[in-house]
């Protein structure tokens, strides 16, 4: 396997840059820009020179033989002083170093996977961290990354494995001394991982709202102070407000951090009745968003009948509470009257609906469980149809064990990598 090296840090100046190096060659070109052997494990401090000895910068340098790397590898880090100028001459000295190449996007993380030292869950897990923006996002990221849903998994397959073996010991030694019936053990293996993969599968949407962020919609008729209140709440002038009613035609979109979580706030057009047929586009397109929004935060009259029916969660407040005389249950972007209690309500909503979430975190991890669970349903249906459909159970219980292994990558994910791996950086 060849040899790669990339910037495992951020572009741009900074006070430190990293360099990693990893695979056959990772000591030897170590040792070649130090001009002297690196030790097996641990870390020295040298000048690195380039092909000419000429000296490049000092550095700290970190070496780490395999498989105790992160890639499985040796593996080389190059800590020096984080200028551009810097990590050019560097990298333009490995360069020149016969065997190595510039890693591909994530070719690292890759091959931490080719060498199981990652489960594809956990390389998504990874990609997760890097992107996290909130605290919500990195905890749900590390339980992913530290392997919790390859845990999961395991236990779900073993007891699957046990269940199939049963099973097949009765269909290949029937006449031998092994249990007569096997099937309440069985269907009780069956129902124990059902009953786990129904509850995580429904869990699902709420970690993926964790990964994406949670939408809320400011929904309302035109003129009620829905843009004044998404800039309030953004804190800077997000949307354009004026006297005029139809200003908003568009979805204003708000990217927010609250309690931890994240959550887009949606400022949508106003909604009546219009003969403009641009307004009327937005019109349509602020109910569709407003009815696939997680919550939606309502600016109307306490008399006034409302375009979109209230779900459970939904909050409903009188608008421009700042020109009220009694401003109970009202709101004012312009004056923030009203504005704690509104952040603090959605807050508590969104932390109530996150507290349901699963460790699966996305589409992918859904569609394999549900796979899985169709398989163990059908298999239940087949046993209760006596020993001689034995054979048959097997099979959807080997089928249910497949599904659970593509969930972590141990099969048939050849065609995934390429789009998980493009999404990291080079040093990834």
């Amino acid at each position: 396997m060849d040899t790669i090296f990339a910037l495992a840090s951020a572009q741009g100046k900074a006070g430190v840059a990293v360099i990693r190096v990893s695979g056959p060659q990772a000591l030897a070109a170590g040792a070649e820009l130090c001009g002297r052997t690196l030790p097996t494990r641990g870390m020295t401090l040298c000048t690195l020179r380039d092909a000419a000895g000429d000296p490049l910068d000092q550095a700290l340098v970190l070496s780490f033989t395999a498989p105790q790397s992160f890639t499985g590898e040796d593996v080389v880090e190059f800590q020096t002083h984080g200028s551009t100028a810097v990590v050019s001459a560097v990298l333009n000295a490995l360069q020149e170093v016969q065997g190595l190449r510039m890693a591909e996007p994530g070719e690292f993380t890759r091959r931490a996977l080719e060498n199981g030292h990652l489960d594809l869950a956990q390389v998504e897990g990874l990609a997760d961290l890097i992107d996290a923006e909130t605290e919500a996002q990195r905890k749900q990221a590390q339980v992913i990354l530290v392997g919790g849903l390859g845990k999961l998994a395991e236990t779900w397959r073993e007891k699957l494995i046990r269940a199939a073996s049963l099973i097949e010991v009765t269909i290949d030694f029937a006449d031998e001394e092994v249990p007569v019936d096997v099937t309440p053990e069985v269907t009780a293996l069956l129902s124990d991982v059902q009953k786990d993969l129904e509850s995580e599968t429904a869990a699902v949407k709420i970690a993926e709202r964790i990964r994406s962020g949670f939408e809320v919609a400011i929904v309302g008729a035109p003129n009620v102070g829905k843009s004044t209140l998404l800039n309030a709440l953004a804190g800077r002038e997000a949307a354009i407000t004026s006297e005029y009613a139809g200003t908003t035609r568009d979805i204003i979109e708000v990217r927010m951090d609250l309690a931890g979580l994240p959550v887009t706030l949606l400022d949508t057009a106003g909604l009546r009745e219009t003969d403009d047929h641009v307004e009327g586009i937005g019109i349509a397109l602020a109910r569709r968003r407003a009815e696939e929004a997680d919550l939606r935060v309502f600016l109307a009259e306490d008399d006034e009948v409302l375009d979109v029916e209230l779900r459970e969660g939904d909050i409903r407040l009188r608008p421009k509470a700042d020109l009220r005389s009694d401003p109970d249950g009202a709101i004012s972007g312009r004056s923030g009257q009203g504005m704690d209690a509104l952040i603090a309500h959605v807050s508590k909503v969104l932390t109530n609906r996150s507290a349901q979430a699963g460790i699966a975190t996305r589409a992918r991890h859904r569609d394999a469980m549900l796979t899985a669970l169709e398989s163990l349903t059908e298999a239940q249906q087949i046993l209760q149809r006596g020993p001689e459909f034995y054979d048959i159970a097997a099979e959807e219980m080997r089928s249910a064990i497949r599904a659970l292994e593509l969930l972590v990558g141990r099969i048939g994910v050849e065609n995934l990598l390429d789009e998980i791996f493009s999404s990291f950086c080079l040093g990834k």
